[in-house]
């Protein structure tokens, strides 16, 4: 996928009305690293998702891949996303899939010299996700730092900040609202809206359809979901309970996007069930939403 003045990489269009796509280097812009879901897709790494303000990324859960997606987006010429200056992340909950990819956000950027620990806000477990990490990868450290390869002492650390719904993060460039969703059993899972140059950019994280979601976007610029299509027939019908609780279908996703007014709203981490495929998934948010829609794909780049 050829990049476009430098820093914008064409994005599936799902629908005939055409969201703005241009983008600024000084402006915000959503760069979709992985689009994927569980299950081993070679066209899909990991979920995982930066937000791009005043050249500064701002990463959204970690993906199997995410910093070769990042190094793929730098060489496209995003320059925020050059791995030694990935330092801050948000998670938005503790499944495998979405956090994979936290050892190599935590020891590549390093490797390749980051000096700065590693800022990583995320719900309640982080810390002991992040501990046993560090544990696990005990030796690597020792030997990074104390042999011949001269690492620095403190580019591999965490500080991690297990966060409650509210204003988690603020600098000159962002602000950072996390609100609860709800997906599944887990006791904790996080949407995040970030307000960033004048747009406002909400990311569902996985959920069951969830009013927060609708009240952190109120008309947002861009929504960013995760959507499920299909199912409910012969075998299918024991995973009917689970994706009730867990996910979002098409239909319900069509109904909150309506509900909520997203200018651009963004499917991802799309999950098709037996037979399904884009076209029937986006018939199915087709029926209440009648706004721009994109499927996300890897490497993605979307501007309010």
């Amino acid at each position: 996928m050829a990049a476009v003045g430098c820093i914008f990489l064409a994005a599936h269009r799902a629908s005939a009305q055409e969201p703005k796509t241009s983008t600024s280097a000084h402006g915000a812009f959503v760069v979709f690293l992985g689009t994927g879901m569980p299950r081993p897709d070679p066209g899909r790494q990991g979920p995982s998702l930066a937000i791009v303000a005043n050249g500064k990324a701002y990463i959204v859960d970690a993906g199997v891949g995410l910093v070769r997606q990042a190094a793929a987006a730098y060489a496209r010429g995003i320059s925020a996303l050059q791995p030694p200056k990935l330092d801050l992340a948000f998670l938005t909950h503790l499944h495998s899939d979405h956090t994979l990819g936290l050892p190599d956000l935590i020891f590549t950027p390093w490797v390749m010299h980051r000096a700065a620990p590693l800022q990583l806000y995320g719900p309640s477990g982080t810390q002991a996700m992040v501990d046993n990490i560090e544990k696990a990868w005990a030796e690597d450290i020792d030997i990074r730092i104390h042999g011949l390869e001269h690492n620095t002492v403190s580019g591999h650390k965490v500080v991690v900040h297990e966060i409650q719904p509210g204003v988690v993060y603020q600098d000159a460039n962002v602000k950072v609202t996390a609100f609860a969703v709800h997906h599944g059993s887990w006791k904790e899972a996080l949407g995040y809206r970030f307000d960033a140059d004048g747009k406002s950019i909400v990311i569902s994280g996985d959920t069951r359809p969830t009013e927060s979601v609708v009240e952190a976007c109120n008309g947002c610029d861009i929504l960013i979901h995760e959507v499920y299509s299909g199912g409910g027939n012969g075998k299918a019908k024991a995973d009917d309970a689970y994706f009730r609780s867990f996910h979002t279908s098409a239909e319900e996703l069509g109904e909150i996007a309506a509900k909520a007014r997203p200018k651009i709203l963004v499917v991802t981490h799309y999950v098709p069930r037996q037979k399904t495929d884009q076209t029937q998934m986006l018939a199915g948010i087709r029926k209440k939403f009648n706004g721009p829609v994109l499927v996300a794909n890897d490497l993605d780049v979307i501007a309010p």
